[in-house]
């Protein structure tokens, strides 16, 4: 008899040979071990044959050391081509020394040099980082040590530059405090596709503001560069704590008021030498306010807090990535609400003892800006670009910095015809009518759309058990998550199309956090993600391989208004026509292909699939085929 063997575990199975006998014709046994030593040897790869990412980009690899004042990061970044844009991290860790909390003295509170024991390690971790440099081979001319204020600042700067000099036989670059708030506003800015508002970066030490646009790879900001203060999370804790240390209650108000009233002169006069564009002032008016991009520790921690409030107590905001998380204007300025969550929650993620005791002075200063701020803040969008970021996102030509991260970092997973499946996705998309009451959204940019088409096929390995499951989470905790510069909207967006492409189907522990991205477009984006995902889905049954031969197309899609649908002719909606070459014989089965799956784009017109609950959003769709001469 014949035995198949799918595993070389075979310890519970006699294995019979038949074509091995004994002399007197019957069949022989083979032990364990013959069987074993009969089968192919599986090729176990050497070392060298590893791959990974970096691997052949050496003369792109950057290695940089940010020396802020509550940590000392250390990055090595890939910046070769196709991923330069997103600023491709090989290898990011953090140590917590605090150059600032260093410089002062625990009980009097007095400024003291950098402790010898200090130095030294920084000077180790520092060693430690050119040996990973080594390590990743990164070139010795790539490496960069730059530090802000608080080294900037230290009573000993000299020495502890030549220490860090002699230990790695590298300078630090110094950067100063109008220059940093630059490269903080480009740190921001590598964190989004476009940008136009005023940006804050709170340190430890110092907090800067300018304003920032962003269009194309072209950044502008003030001619005047940022106003820098030392009003930075731990330096304002520690002077809050000052001026209220020996007074009463009454002199201790009197000397915080004092501080307020010196801060909100600052920031005001800071704006106005900063000159915001008129363009910017127009719209802050129009719309109640400034959009404000936040970056720094001290920053990060406040958007961590709210996302915190927003994801607990029956709240469920379904994305957990700083950057491109907003808030509007009730809640940034809610500073008795996220005190009061940083005194009583146990564990804020993200959120570490040291930043905890700082939520104060950050409230402080949230209450300042409040009042600061002429025209007020609209809504604050969180960052997570910094030093590291804005430092080699400077380094970029404008023509990598206007790249969509999104599609960027979608790029390898492209099919081979992503551009023919491209135009058959707009085929799906009407032009705007002629009085311009109905058109498509404007919040799908082109960029979601080619991301879309670069990951149709992604998951289609997958059973349909998993498939709309490992697509919806795909942005927010899968394989996009980690990318910088995506927005959570635009996130969303591509979320909701994958899962449609894939039918939809989520088991119900899975259909929460559909919702909960839902929650956070418009319930007419909601609605047309879910249609072009269906459109998605009938395109890869039709091209299962994703590819496309342009000189002999089977199908184009075409779309229109139209106001005559449903079973009276009454009704209004969308028109999809799919146009089939015309063939004397179909052995592809392309028309077959099509009738068997075009309903489900005409479910996306059904009413239960509309969006919202008391005004649902949707139209009635239609789908038509015809056979048509395509040339």
């Amino acid at each position: 008899m014949d035995a198949s063997v799918d595993s070389s575990d075979m310890s519970d199975f006699e294995v019979i040979d038949a074509s091995e006998s004994s002399r007197d014709g019957q069949t022989s046994l083979l032990s364990r071990d013959d069987v074993l030593s009969r089968l192919p040897r599986p090729s176990v790869p050497s070392a060298e044959d590893g791959h990974p990412p970096w691997q052949g980009h050496r003369d792109k690899l950057v290695g940089l050391v940010d020396m802020g004042s509550n940590g000392i990061r250390f990055s090595i970044t890939d910046l070769s081509d196709p991923l330069a844009r997103i600023l491709n991290p090989v290898i990011v860790y953090r140590s917590s020394i605090s150059l600032y909390d260093a410089q002062f003295d625990s009980e009097t509170g007095d400024q003291i040099p950098i402790p010898e024991k200090t130095i030294r390690s920084v000077c180790e971790v520092l060693e430690r980082f050119m040996v990973v440099c080594k390590d990743f081979d990164v070139p010795e001319e790539h490496i960069y040590l730059v530090a802000t204020e608080a080294t900037r600042l230290a009573k000993n700067s000299a020495q502890l530059l030549q220490a860090i000099k002699e230990a790695t036989g590298k300078g630090v670059e110094l950067i100063e405090k109008e220059v940093e708030g630059q490269i903080g506003a480009l740190g921001i800015a590598s964190g989004f596709l476009t940008m136009e508002g005023l940006v804050m970066d709170l340190g430890g030490g110092s907090t800067q503001i300018t304003w920032i646009i962003s269009r194309q790879g072209h950044i502008r900001t003030s001619t005047n560069g940022s106003f820098s203060f030392p009003y930075g999370a731990a330096a304002l804790t520690k002077r809050l704590d000052d001026i209220k240390k020996d007074k009463n209650e009454k002199d201790a108000e009197r000397a915080v008021e004092e501080l307020r009233k010196e801060m909100v002169r600052n920031f005001t006069d800071a704006y106005h030498r900063l000159q915001v564009p008129q363009v910017m002032v127009e719209e802050a008016q129009r719309k109640g306010g400034f959009r404000i991009y936040l970056s720094g520790g001290g920053f990060r921690g406040w958007g961590y807090l709210l996302l915190y409030l927003n994801q607990s107590q029956g709240k469920h905001y379904p994305i957990s990535i700083i950057n491109g998380y907003t808030v509007g204007k009730e809640q940034f300025e809610d500073t008795k609400s996220i005190e009061k969550a940083a005194k009583a929650a146990r564990d804020i993620f993200r959120v570490s003892d040291r930043r905890r005791s700082q939520v104060p002075a950050v409230a402080f200063l949230v209450n300042v800006l409040a009042e600061a701020i002429p025209l007020g803040i609209k809504e604050a969008h969180f960052c997570q670009g910094g030093v590291r970021e804005g430092y080699l996102f400077k380094q970029l030509p404008a023509s990598v910095r206007r790249e969509a991260p999104l599609e960027v970092i979608t790029r390898n997973f492209a099919p081979g015809s992503r551009l023919q499946i491209q135009e058959l996705i707009r085929g799906a998309i009407p032009k705007a009518s002629k009085d311009g009451t109905k058109k498509f959204p404007s919040e799908f940019g082109g960029h979601v759309m080619e991301a879309f088409t670069n990951v149709m096929y992604v998951h289609m390995f997958m059973s349909k058990e998993i498939a709309s499951t490992s697509a919806l989470y795909s942005t927010s905790s899968g394989m996009l998550a980690s990318t910088l510069g995506v927005s959570h909207q635009d996130r969303a967006l591509l979320a909701l199309m994958l899962q449609a492409r894939y039918r939809g189907e989520l088991p119900p522990r899975e259909v929460e956090f559909r919702d909960a991205l839902r929650s956070i477009i418009s319930p007419e984006d909601v609605w047309w993600a879910q249609y072009l995902g269906r459109v998605g889905f009938v395109i890869t049954c039709l091209y299962p391989s994703g590819k496309v031969d342009p000189a002999n197309l089977k199908v184009l899609f075409s779309s229109s208004w139209s106001s005559t649908l449903g079973k009276s002719g009454q009704k209004e909606g969308l028109v999809l026509k799919i146009s089939i070459r015309k063939v004397k014989h179909d052995p592809e089965k392309v028309r077959k292909v099509v009738e068997d799956n075009m309903n489900v784009i005409n479910k996306a017109g059904k009413k239960k699939n509309w969006i919202g609950a008391d005004e649902p959003w949707g139209m009635k769709v239609e789908v038509r085929v015809a056979e048509e001469q395509i040339f």
